[in-house]
């Protein structure tokens, strides 16, 4: 029977109190961007780029946006063919999300890793657990750093995992610590000759999602990883030994990094706390202009009619006039003054 071995850490409950913080914060932000597809697409676009080149993939951020973009690259193919899979392994667990599926079966499992896979691997091998042995190597110095268990037993332990997973509930488990548990030991198992690790990084996303951790699909935990391949890796192996413990802290101390640097990023739009009680709990959705606007007024204190081209070039100032006028209907900012001296100033 699966059991995993950890403690429950300071540095653990830190990280998720943190997390929980943002994550509130986010849900509750008064001030949303209409384009939240542009941060949604940029989270895709770093996902798949960080989560292929912590494994050695040789695509740069701009290359693998071209990619995805449909651009052609100069590159290997397999580099090109792994973040065109990445995208479409984030479509598929968005998918499972969206039709919100009860149980992470065996099944879904090997459906990821022939997403994962596709034209890297003969089709024969693909979502199917691995027959042979397999040793993993430092990639520099060539050393076995980690021997994951025979391939006789991998069917056993994804059995026994799988059911671990569908069997603790959020409440016994809480969901950071069930995908970093996920994460891992999908990595320890080693199920399947190739793409281990993005399977491991997909499950982990999905079950995030699942326990409503997804805080609108901003968010990218390959970043963090691949911003230090190197302890990624470490805590990974230290995690091999039978505790968990350390890999968790760091694990989730990454998710807290994220969900941060997310909530920041919606706190510039909303920095006065008391705005969502005078929107009356409503939350407002901003076009691009609208956040260039109050962000100008945030950081300046006022907005005047000669300042409009500092913020928004090649539209007429009767545009800027109509986004103003919604701002100051939505009670968000208002007009100090009925000339053109007037000042837009936040409420």
């Amino acid at each position: 029977m699966f059991n995993p071995q950890y403690q429950i850490t300071n540095n653990i409950l830190k990280n998720i109190g943190q997390i929980e913080a943002a994550k509130e914060v986010i849900a509750d932000a008064p001030l949303l961007p209409l384009w939240e597809k542009q941060f949604r697409e940029d989270a895709i676009v770093r996902t798949a780029h960080h989560g292929t080149h912590v494994e050695g993939n040789q695509l740069n951020f701009t290359e693998a946006k071209n990619v995805l973009h449909g651009m052609d690259v100069i590159g290997r193919p397999r580099d090109v063919q792994e973040v065109i899979n990445y995208r479409k392994t984030l479509s598929l667990i968005e998918d499972e999300f969206d039709r919100q599926v009860e149980r992470i079966t065996e099944a879904l499992i090997k459906k990821i890793h022939k997403v994962v896979i596709a034209n890297i691997l003969p089709e024969e091998e693909t979502g199917i657990y691995r027959t042979k042995s397999v040793i993993i190597r430092n990639s520099q110095t060539w050393e076995v750093t980690f021997r994951p268990p025979e391939s006789i037993e991998v069917p056993f332990l994804m059995r026994e995992f799988v059911y671990w997973l569908n069997k603790a509930t959020d409440e016994e488990v809480h969901p950071v610590i069930k995908a970093g548990i996920a994460h891992h030991e999908v990595v320890r198992i080693h199920p399947f000759i190739d793409g281990n690790g993005r399977i491991a990084r997909a499950m982990s996303t999905l079950i995030l999602y699942l326990g409503n951790y997804d805080i609108r699909k901003f968010f990218s935990l390959e970043e963090y990883y691949d911003q230090d391949p190197i302890s990624y890796y470490n805590f990974l192996q230290k995690g091999s030994v039978g505790d968990t413990t350390s890999w968790l802290e760091y694990f989730t101390l990454g998710v807290s990094i994220e969900f941060n640097r997310i909530k920041q990023k919606i706190l510039k739009l909303s920095k006065d706390q008391t705005l969502k009680s005078r929107l009356g709990g409503k939350q407002i959705f901003l076009t691009e202009r609208q956040v260039k606007v109050i962000e100008y007024i945030q950081q300046i204190g006022f907005l005047q009619n000669q300042s409009f081209k500092e913020i928004v070039k090649d539209v007429s100032e009767d545009t800027v006039l109509r986004d103003l006028k919604e701002l100051v209907d939505h009670g968000i900012i208002r007009k100090v003054g009925k000339t053109k001296a007037a000042r837009y100033v936040m409420v």
